[in-house]
C-alpha cells in the first residue's frame, strides 16, 4: 500500500472513488458468494446475520440502502420482508445488484447516485427506515450532510440503521514488522486520506484497474452531532471487537461467526460499532 496522508482538496473525490469501485466489482462479482442467493431463498449476507436483532422486524416496512454496491445486503433485507430500494454511484455495481435481485425472485428498485443526491432521485419523507452497511460512511467527507439526507428520506417516527468501522480501526497503519499496529491517519474529519491499494479487500487475481481511492474518518462525536442536529435521537449505540474483513493482516484471526478480530486481546481495539437513530 502506498499512503500519502496529507489533506488534499475533495472536489475531486468522487470521480476518483468511482472510478475505484467500478473497477472492483468485476472482483466482487466473482469473490462473492452471489450463487447462494438463488440456491437459497432464506441465505442472508454474515453483515445482516450479525444484526439481525438489533434491526428488528422490519416486514412490510418500506427501506432504502444507501451505497448498496452489488445488492447483497439489499436482497438480505428485501428476504427479512423490506421492500426495498437501493443506491449506489456505481452503474457497474448496480447492474449486478439488479441481476441478483431479478436471480433471487425479488422486485428491487436500483437508483443510480451520489448518496448526497440521493433526495434528487428519490421521495422525501417516504421510507421506514435507512440502512447503511459496513465500510460505507468513509467514503462520504462530511458526515452533517450525510445525516441530513437520511433525516429527509425518513418518514417522522422511521430510523436510520448503520454498522461501520469504528472511527479508531480507521485510524491505523499496516503492521509493522515488530507487529504493531500504529495511530498514522485523522480521528477526526479532515480534508481526506489518499490511498493507493491495488487489491480490493476479497481475495482476487490481478491488480484493480483504478486503485486510488480517497478515505474520510468521522469522529463517534462528529456522526453523533450530525445525527441530533438533523433531528435524530440516537437509540442504539453498541461497539464490537470484530470487522467482517481482515484489516490488520497476521494481527487478526478469524472467529466464529466469520468475521476478524485481534489475535491477542482483541478488547484493546473497537473494531465497528452498531447504530440505530430515530426520526424525531
Amino acid at each position: 500500500m502506498l499512503v500519502a496522508v496529507e489533506p488534499i482538496d475533495v472536489s475531486d473525490y468522487q470521480r476518483i472513488n468511482k472510478a475505484n469501485w467500478d473497477s472492483r466489482v468485476p472482483h466482487h462479482e466473482r469473490a462473492y458468494d452471489l450463487q447462494s442467493f438463488v440456491d437459497d431463498p432464506s441465505h442472508l449476507t454474515q453483515v445482516i446475520q450479525f444484526d439481525r436483532t438489533r434491526l428488528g422486524d422490519i416486514a412490510g416496512r418500506r427501506g432504502v440502502h444507501l451505497q448498496c454496491h452489488i445488492g447483497t445486503d439489499t436482497v438480505s433485507l428485501a428476504r427479512l420482508g423490506a421492500r426495498m430500494s437501493g443506491l449506489d454511484f456505481s452503474g457497474p455495481a448496480l447492474e449486478v445488484a439488479a441481476r441478483l435481485a431479478a436471480n433471487s425472485g425479488h422486485e428491487i428498485d436500483f437508483v443510480e447516485s451520489d448518496v448526497y443526491a440521493a433526495l434528487d432521485h428519490l421521495p422525501a419523507g417516504e421510507f421506514d427506515f435507512v440502512f447503511t452497511g459496513i465500510g460505507a460512511l468513509c467514503w462520504l467527507p462530511d458526515a452533517a450532510r450525510w445525516a441530513q439526507v437520511v433525516a429527509r428520506l425518513l418518514k417522522p417516527g422511521g430510523f436510520l440503521f448503520i454498522r461501520e468501522g469504528h472511527p479508531m480501526l480507521w485510524t491505523l497503519s499496516d503492521p509493522r514488522p515488530d507487529g504493531l499496529a500504529v495511530v498514522e491517519f485523522p480521528y477526526f474529519e479532515t480534508g481526506g486520506t489518499v490511498f493507493v491499494e491495488e487489491h480490493s479487500y476479497v481475495e482476487h487475481d490481478g491488480v484493480i484497474d483504478s486503485p486510488t481511492i480517497v478515505s474520510f474518518n468521522h469522529s463517534l462525536s462528529e456522526v453523533f452531532n450530525a445525527l441530533w442536529n438533523a433531528g435524530m435521537t440516537i437509540t442504539l449505540f453498541e461497539e464490537h471487537q470484530s470487522v467482517p474483513w481482515n484489516p490488520l493482516a497476521d494481527e487478526m484471526v478469524q472467529d466464529e461467526l466469520g468475521e476478524f478480530r485481534l489475535r491477542v486481546n482483541p478488547e484493546r481495539l473497537a473494531a465497528t460499532y452498531t447504530l440505530r437513530a430515530v426520526k424525531n
